[in-house]
C-alpha cells in the first residue's frame, strides 16, 4: 500500500477516536451522538458495594410450601379429604388423610401430578413428600439466578448507569452501584422480597384469644405495621387473625403503577393480572362476598377489605400509608417480581464522591507525570526520531479513550493503571525498533535501509511480547471480577492500539517525512 493510503487509515482512525470523544468535549450533541461516554466507575465516582447472600433453604421452602397448596387444592377437586398436610424442616411435607381408604387413589394423583416430589414412605393414612436432590440443587440455583435478574430489573429502573450485578460464589451476588445518590432507599430496594400473597381473614374465631396463644388450627397472626415517614419507625402494629392458605400469589402480575387517590391525595398501588390471574382473582372474590380479603405483601398486612362484589377484569389495588417514594418503590418491586428468597447483606461500603474525586485527580496525575517524563525521554535520547514516538504515544493514548467511548466501558482505578502500563509498553514498541534502526546503522547501511530493516528486524519480537500479554489480559478479563476486569479491559485495549501506533502509524509518520527525500542521516 502506498503512502497516501497508509496515511489516509491512520487519519480515518484518529479522527474516529475524536469522533467517540466528542460527547466529552461538547454538551450540546444529538441523543445519539452523546451516548458514547467513557463511564466512571464506582472507585471514581462514589457508589455502593454489596454482597447479598441469598437465602438458599427459604428458596426451598417456598416452593414447598407452594406444592403444599397445590397438593391440597389437587386432592380437595378429586374429594379426597385430608386431616393435616404439614412441612417439616425445610424439604419434606407430610400427608394425613382422614381415611384410609384413600390412600391408593391419592398416591396415584401425587405420582401424576406431582413428579418431582419423591414419595419415601404411605403407610396407614400417613404420607411423607421430599423433594430429590437435583430439583433442591436446581431450586438454589435458580434463586441466585432469578435473584440476579430480579435484582438488575429493580435496578434498572432506577436509572443507576452501568451498575454491576453478578454471581459471586455458590450462594452470593455482587452488586456495584456507582454515583447512586440515596444508598438506604437502594438497599431496601434490593431487600424488599415482594412475595405478595392473598388470603381470607379468618373471622370464625377470635382474635383476643389468638393473640393470647391459642392459634386455630389453619390460621395465623400476621400485622398492619404502619411506618412514621421519614424515620421508618413502626408507630402502629394491628394484628389480623388470617386463614393459613394462600389464594393467590403476585406472580400472576402483569403491571404496577403509582395512582392518586383524587379524595384525599394518597398515592396507591395498582395492579393487572395476566388473563388466568383475572380469572383467578373473579373467581376468589365471587366465592367469598361479604368476607374480607387481606393483601400481604412481605408478611405486612397492607389492607384487609370486604369483598362486596365479585372482581373482573383482572386488576386490583394495594393502600397504605405510603410517600410518593415508597410507592414508586413497591411499584418497581412488583412490577420486576418477587426475590425467590430472601437476600442478607453481607458486605456493605459506600464510597463518596469526594473520595472519588480524589482517586481521579490522583490517577490522571499519575498518568499525566508518567506521560510527560516518557515524552521527555524519548525525545532527549532519540532526537527527532523520539519526536515521532512522542506523536505516536499521544495517538495511542487517544486511541484508547476513544475505544472506551465507543463501548460505552467503565473506567476504574485499575483501569487508568492500565491505561499507565500501556504508555510504557508503547514506548517499549518504538524503543526496540529504534535500537534495531541504530544497530543497522552501525554496520553502514543507509539511513533508509536501515529504516526498513530496522521495522522488519523488530516485528516478530513486538507481536510476540504483545500478543502474550493480550493473553493474559483476556484471561484475567475471563476470570477476574470488579476492578480486575476494568484492568483487563483498558490493558487489552492499550495492546491492540500501541501495535497499530508503533508498527504502523510511526512508519506511515517516518515514510511521510522521508521518503522522496536524500536522506544522508537519520536523527535517533
Amino acid at each position: 500500500m502506498n503512502i497516501k493510503g497508509r496515511l489516509a487509515i491512520s487519519l480515518v482512525v484518529v479522527l474516529a477516536a475524536i469522533f467517540f470523544l466528542m460527547p466529552h468535549l461538547k454538551e450540546d450533541l444529538p441523543p445519539w451522538w452523546s451516548q458514547y461516554r467513557v463511564n466512571l466507575g464506582l472507585d471514581l465516582q462514589g457508589g455502593m458495594h454489596l454482597v447479598l447472600g441469598v437465602d438458599q433453604e427459604e428458596a426451598v421452602k417456598g416452593v414447598m410450601e407452594r406444592l403444599g397448596d397445590e397438593i391440597e387444592e389437587s386432592l380437595s377437586e378429586k374429594h379426597i379429604r385430608l386431616k393435616r398436610i404439614k412441612l417439616e424442616g425445610y424439604q419434606t411435607l407430610k400427608l394425613s388423610l382422614l381415611s384410609e381408604s384413600d390412600l391408593k387413589e391419592t398416591t396415584e394423583t401425587l405420582a401424576g401430578d406431582f413428579p418431582q416430589l419423591v414419595m419415601s414412605s404411605s403407610t396407614g393414612g400417613e404420607i411423607t413428600l421430599s423433594l430429590s436432590q437435583s430439583e433442591i440443587d436446581f431450586i438454589k440455583k435458580f434463586a441466585v439466578d432469578q435473584g440476579i435478574e430480579v435484582i438488575r430489573n429493580r435496578i434498572d429502573e432506577t436509572g443507576v448507569n452501568e451498575p454491576t450485578i453478578q454471581r459471586q460464589g455458590e450462594n452470593r451476588i455482587l452488586v456495584q452501584l456507582p454515583g447512586i445518590k440515596d444508598p438506604d432507599r437502594a438497599i431496601k430496594l434490593l431487600q424488599e422480597t415482594a412475595q405478595l400473597q392473598f388470603k381470607l381473614v379468618d373471622e370464625d374465631h377470635d382474635l383476643e384469644r389468638a393473640l393470647k396463644g391459642r392459634v386455630p388450627k389453619g390460621s395465623e397472626i400476621a400485622y398492619k405495621k404502619v411506618l412514621e415517614k421519614g424515620t421508618g419507625r413502626v408507630i402502629k402494629n394491628t394484628p389480623f387473625l388470617l386463614k393459613k392458605r394462600t389464594l393467590m400469589r403476585g406472580d400472576r402480575l402483569t403491571n404496577a403503577r403509582v395512582r392518586v387517590d383524587s379524595q384525599f391525595n394518597q398515592p396507591y398501588i395498582s395492579m393487572d393480572f395476566d388473563k388466568k390471574g383475572g380469572k383467578q382473582f373473579e373467581r376468589i372474590t365471587g366465592a367469598n362476598i361479604g368476607k374480607r380479603l387481606a393483601i400481604v405483601l412481605d408478611n405486612n398486612v397492607y389492607s384487609a377489605p370486604v369483598i362486596k362484589s365479585k372482581i373482573s377484569g383482572g386488576s386490583a389495588i394495594i393502600e397504605g400509608s405510603f410517600t410518593m417514594d415508597e410507592a414508586h418503590d413497591l411499584a418497581i418491586a412488583l412490577r420486576s417480581g418477587a426475590l425467590p428468597a430472601p437476600v442478607e447483606i453481607l458486605e456493605n461500603r459506600t464510597v463518596g464522591p469526594s473520595l472519588g474525586k480524589d482517586s481521579i485527580q490522583k490517577g490522571f496525575l499519575s498518568m499525566l507525570i508518567g506521560g510527560v517524563l516518557v515524552l521527555l525521554f524519548m525525545a532527549l535520547y532519540y532526537k527527532l526520531s523520539g519526536l515521532v514516538a512522542d506523536i505516536v504515544l499521544i495517538l495511542n493514548i487517544l486511541l484508547v479513550l476513544g475505544f472506551l467511548a465507543a463501548l460505552n466501558a467503565t473506567l476504574t482505578l485499575p483501569g487508568i493503571a492500565g491505561i499507565v502500563l500501556t504508555i510504557g509498553m508503547a514506548v517499549d514498541a518504538n524503543v526496540i525498533i529504534y535500537e534495531r534502526i541504530r544497530e543497522e546503522l552501525r554496520i553502514g547501511k543507509t539511513p533508509l535501509a536501515a529504516l526498513d530493516s530496522g521495522f522488519s528486524k523488530a516485528f516478530l519480537p513486538i507481536m510476540d511480547a504483545n500478543v502474550t500479554t493480550l493473553i493474559a489480559a483476556v484471561v484475567l478479563f475471563e476470570f477476574g471480577t470488579g476492578p480486575v476486569k476494568g484492568f483487563a479491559v483498558t490493558l487489552s485495549i492499550g495492546i491492540l492500539s500501541s501495535l497499530f501506533t508503533a508498527l504502523f502509524v510511526s512508519r506511515v509518520l517516518f515514510d511521510f517525512f522521508l521518503k522522496g527525500k536524500k536522506v544522508t542521516k537519520l536523527s535517533i
